[in-house]
């Protein structure tokens, strides 16, 4: 790997750091500082996220619009997430706390969508200038930042707790410095030049490899909304091990960081997609045992976290870099394939909300209750095991059929010849 690519992991974590606290921190600060109610706070949430999904494509032609100037694009927008970040968590709201908390939180997802976007657009560029493998070793530096990012968002806010009053301010400070950090580090990396006219959507739709790299996208990304919804049930309720959210969570994360870059050097080794099929399958094994669990079974279940952890460092490495070598042929400046990318992912997330949550709450579960009926236990075993297993092999096996060769650059697919 070279080093001029640590700022792309610099940037990644960065991203990956506002993205966390997006979904997670944010909602219990507001319940805890604000006395704001969950129910209000979650329909807020639904409605922007709604918006956030459908406002992807259109971000991704604006990116696109924005390639001659991308340097100042992404300072703006970077400057506006660093500000709505600080405003969401450091200023006490002037005026109705629910209305301060959507308005800040719009224009932190906007900023993140539109930079995430021109972020992996830019990236399919570099890759074309490392050589065959440029993809694949991007995705490693980038994603491996991404996954410590979020590693450090899952805990800093507890950390800091111990030595500050304020933990939600040191962290918001900490973020407006390291956004600074990584905007100053990428300055040189966008390249500002014009990539032609651009036929929108068109070429990207129509092409038969990049509608089922979106397909399996879509197949893949919802394993791992399904079990991030319902992490915390899972290890509070079936397992009965209250306490151990937090520590399971972080080793996945870790897990997922340690292993991208070794998923990197095995895809230049070996290929691409042959080393992300091990990887789903290394998923599918650790799916279908956490469906056997029950009560007590922590030990299990931190094995598991490790298996799958490593697995999802696969994910999100290698599966990106497929799809940027092919935006690389049929869509010159990616801006508007990520976009869709982007959409896809989000998409899942929205599905397992508004699909899984219901149906727990129709098996009579009840979210913090110690005394479940065992159907509710079942529904959320299967919801959380079970299905998983079921859409990652219907990925692996539509990636199995998938002539990624079509794509050009034969090392993704195994050694140049």
């Amino acid at each position: 790997m070279s080093a001029p690519l640590a700022p792309y992991a610099l940037f990644a974590g960065m991203l990956a750091m506002a993205g966390l606290p997006i979904y997670i921190h944010a909602p219990k600060f507001y319940v805890d500082e604000f006395g704001v109610s969950l129910a209000a706070l979650g329909a807020v949430l639904f409605i922007l996220r709604l918006v956030d999904v459908l406002q992807d494509p259109v971000l991704g032609w604006l990116s696109e619009r924005l390639s001659m100037y991308r340097r100042r694009a992404v300072a703006v927008a970077a400057a506006i997430m660093a500000l709505a970040m600080f405003s969401l968590f450091a200023v006490t709201p002037p005026f109705a706390p629910l209305l301060w908390f959507a308005i800040t939180l719009a224009l932190l997802f906007s900023a993140f969508s539109f930079l995430t976007i021109s972020f992996y657009a830019e990236g399919v560029s570099k890759a074309e200038q490392l050589g065959a493998d440029g993809h694949v070793q991007l995705a490693g530096w980038r994603e491996t930042g991404a996954l410590l990012g979020v590693s450090f968002a899952a805990v800093a806010p507890v950390l800091l707790l111990g030595i500050s009053d304020a933990p939600f301010l040191v962290f918001t400070c900490l973020f407006v410095a390291l956004t600074a950090l990584a905007v100053l580090a990428m300055r040189r990396e966008w390249s500002g030049a014009p990539k032609g006219a651009s036929d929108g959507l068109k070429p990207i739709l129509s092409d038969p490899l990049a509608r089922r790299l979106l397909l399996i996208a879509l197949l893949n990304a919802t394993p791992v909304a399904v079990t991030s919804t319902l992490f915390l049930f899972f290890v509070e309720t079936r397992l009965g091990a209250p306490g151990w959210e937090g520590p399971l969570l972080l080793l996945f994360f870790l897990a997922a960081a340690g292993a991208a870059p070794v998923w990197s050097r095995l895809a230049q080794q070996f290929g691409a997609r042959p080393v992300l099929m091990l990887a789903m399958v290394l998923a599918v094994a650790s799916f279908g045992w956490a469906a056997l669990l029950s009560s007590g079974d922590v030990a299990a279940f931190t094995v598991i976290c490790l298996f799958s952890g490593a697995a999802l460092g696969a994910d999100m490495t290698l599966l990106p870099a497929l799809f940027a070598a092919r935006m690389s042929k049929v869509a010159p400046s990616a801006a508007e394939g990520f976009g869709l990318w982007s959409f896809v992912s989000k998409f899942s997330l929205a599905f397992a909300a508004i699909v899984l949550l219901p149906l727990l709450d129709a098996a009579g579960f009840r979210a913090g209750s110690t005394n479940q009926p065992e159907e509710a236990l079942v529904a959320l075993s299967l919801s959380y095991a079970v299905l998983p297993c079921g859409l990652k092999l219907a990925a692996l096996l539509l990636l199995a059929a998938t002539p990624i060769e079509a794509s050009g650059g034969t090392a993704l697919n195994g050694k140049a010849q």
